[in-house]
């Protein structure tokens, strides 16, 4: 077995664990409700890990069956002949076993299972730019529905034109975070631009921040730590959204963070969406401080979220989607902007990110 010594006394330590909370959960012991929830939580995370634990020792029992029929000189010679078959197919299969073992091993980020707070502002580019980042809003806005997720448009600030200056979304579901976290960063399209009378390439840039949607528990944000102003929305072009002191604007003067909200013409209405943008961005800063701490140790590419860095171009005249993390360059542009092919880039740079903490536990 390629595994540690030290990985199967864990392993073994996990089973003994696993077996432990089953007995205490089935026997008489009168837990509290708490207690019990707790200890279901335990083991219900703890049950993959152990099948596949299972799995992988039947199969290396079989493989020992086997090697004592192939090695049995009195035995049949047919016997031996199909015992070496399947041995080889056995032994095969090990490799793969081992990998999804460890790869369930893994440490779980914590906001994997979390909802997310999708920004997306346009950079350099202009209206180009705008319109770029209009597209990518609906490319997750599909892909989101695609997932069986819920989309929730919280904020769009649009040029009149078709094109976003700034756009917000919450985003809900199972496993939301986990999959779209590695999406923030500077994205580039490359394309000729509708109005370009000459047909000339331009190049435009948009930002996405995918940020863990943060409960009133992960993040502490008192009352005095708070400057809420109150104005009058407007919309694109200086016209009136509403005639009501509506807006929002809620600076979190520790951090200096400003989250601003006016679509609703309820000013609660607006401050309770503010709210949840304000507390993802201090939950995400608060974990960007942490993963800084831990960078001399590992630092990821793909998991940086480093919102500077140019993570993907989109280039329209050869229908080319490129991933600089993982040098990845799909000839499926308009099905990646449509949602659907979004997934094989998303899954390229899970397994990569994987790969890459694999290397770390051996």
């Amino acid at each position: 077995m390629a595994l540690d010594p030290n990985l199967i006394d864990k392993l073994d330590r996990l089973i003994a664990r696993h077996e432990e909370i089953g007995a205490a959960m089935s026997g008489d012991g009168g837990a509290d409700s708490n207690t019990f929830i707790r200890l279901s939580k335990e083991y219900a995370e703890l049950s993959p890990v152990v099948g596949a634990i299972h799995d992988l020792r039947k199969v290396e029992a079989e493989i020992k069956d086997l090697e004592g029929i192939i090695a049995d000189p009195d035995g049949d010679a047919e016997m031996r002949d199909l015992a070496h078959e399947e041995f080889l197919g056995l032994r095969g299969s090990l490799p793969k076993l081992e990998k999804s073992l460890k790869i369930i091993l893994l440490p779980k980020d914590v906001a994997d299972e979390k909802n997310a707070i999708l920004e997306i502002r346009a950079g350099t580019g202009g209206d180009e730019a705008a319109l770029f980042a209009a597209d990518l809003f609906r490319m997750y806005q599909r892909y989101a529905e695609l997932q069986g997720w819920r989309f929730g448009i919280l904020q769009v600030s649009d040029t009149g034109i078709g094109g976003f200056k700034d756009a917000v979304a919450e985003i809900t579901g199972k496993g939301v975070f986990a999959r779209l976290k590695f999406e923030s960063g500077v994205h580039r399209v490359q394309r000729v631009p509708e109005t370009e009378s000459s047909g000339r390439i331009h190049t435009s840039a948009a930002t996405v921040a995918v940020l863990p949607e943060a409960e009133e528990v992960d993040v502490n944000i008192e009352d005095k730590d708070l400057r809420v102003d109150v104005f009058r929305a407007s919309g694109p072009g200086g016209q009136s959204v509403n005639t009501t002191d509506s807006a929002i604007r809620i600076t979190h003067i520790p951090t200096g963070i400003v989250v601003s909200q006016q679509d609703e013409k309820s000013q609660h209405k607006n401050k309770a969406k503010a709210m949840k943008v304000l507390r993802a961005r201090i939950y995400d800063a608060e974990r960007a401080a942490m993963d800084a701490e831990r960078a001399d140790a590992r630092r990821s590419q793909v998991g940086s979220g480093d919102r500077s860095e140019r993570i993907r171009t989109y280039n329209f005249p050869q229908g080319r989607i490129t991933d600089h993390r993982i040098n990845l360059t799909l000839h499926k542009l308009d099905k990646v902007l449509a949602g659907d092919g979004l997934d094989e880039v998303i899954e390229a740079l899970i397994a990569d990110d994987q790969a890459g903490r694999l290397g770390e536990i051996g």
